[in-house]
């Protein structure tokens, strides 16, 4: 049966060569981390005799799978692809989480009851860049800067300002990323709140709007509301320590008891005694000097 099967198929590919097939080319477009599914032909299973892929991806890797209908099948990629049925009965290749090293030329032959398709599939890869905007101040001037970084392809970046818009440079990197940056230079007096950089991709649907963040190595907004609210914290702090200091020494000097004066003698009661001295003291002295 599959002598016979392959018998058909040369008849087949002998005729189609007479008839002069032709390789249709086609491009397919895919998103980093995606499945990817590519079909080489519109006939359903039951009409396909077989499919052969072969592929030669950009890191220099050549493979080929290949299925018939009695259910041979082979493979010699070994790597994640697969070779399906849709629900429609339609035979495809399967990548699951596309990646860079998926991206290359796909080589398809589809031979079915009445010919033989040939197609050639470009396969390329879309990859979202990581994208930012910033002022920044360069020669005395403020600059506004907005950039999408490491994409595949190139993004493209426009602004909102009224006039002509700066060029964009792209950088090519390696392994095929791009980042594409724009640089618009500010009058000065220029309302900055209103401005914005617009970045188209073919990973999205829209474009993605960005407003720039302030000049870099400036304080922010955030920053005069932190300082501003670190120093009156701090001033409380030393007014509540300074208050406390008074209120504990005038507290200690309520506590400390008087000191004792040195006890006085009575006046009145003193000076008796002392005439009274004086006088015994006459006497003795004039007793004293009879007897001399």
């Amino acid at each position: 049966m599959r002598v016979m099967m392959w018998i058909y198929a040369l008849f087949i590919l002998l005729t189609a060569e007479a008839w002069g097939t032709d390789t249709a080319v086609r491009n397919a477009t895919f998103n980093l981390g995606s499945d990817a599914n590519l079909t080489c032909s519109d006939k359903t299973w039951n009409e396909t005799m077989y499919v052969i892929w072969k592929i030669s991806l950009k890191n220099s890797k050549e493979c080929r799978m290949s299925f018939s209908n009695d259910g041979q099948s082979e493979d010699l990629c070994n790597d994640s692809k697969s070779l399906r049925n849709s629900s429609k009965s339609r035979p495809y290749l399967h990548i699951p989480n596309f990646s860079n090293n998926d991206v290359g030329i796909y080589r398809c032959e589809s031979a079915f009851k009445g010919g033989i398709e040939n197609y050639e599939i470009n396969v390329a890869i879309t990859v979202r860049p990581t994208i930012s905007a910033w002022l920044e101040r360069e020669n005395n001037k403020m600059v506004a800067v907005c950039t999408a970084e490491r994409g595949k392809p190139a993004a493209n970046i426009s602004w909102s300002h009224t006039g002509n818009s700066p060029p964009v440079e792209t950088l090519s990197e390696s392994h095929g990323f791009f980042t594409a940056e724009s640089r618009l230079d500010l009058t000065e007096g220029v309302d900055v709140k209103n401005l914005s950089c617009a970045v188209s991709h073919p990973y999205w649907t829209e474009e993605q709007i960005l407003v720039p963040n302030p000049p870099k190595g400036l304080p922010t907004l955030w920053l005069y509301i932190f300082t501003g609210v670190a120093f009156v914290v701090l001033l409380t702090v030393i007014l509540l320590f300074a208050l406390n200091k008074i209120k504990w020494r005038r507290c200690q000097q309520s506590n400390t008891p008087p000191s004792k004066s040195a006890p006085t003698e009575n006046v009145e009661e003193v000076e008796p005694y002392a005439s009274y001295v004086q006088r015994v003291n006459s006497i003795y002295n004039s007793s004293a000097d009879l007897f001399t």
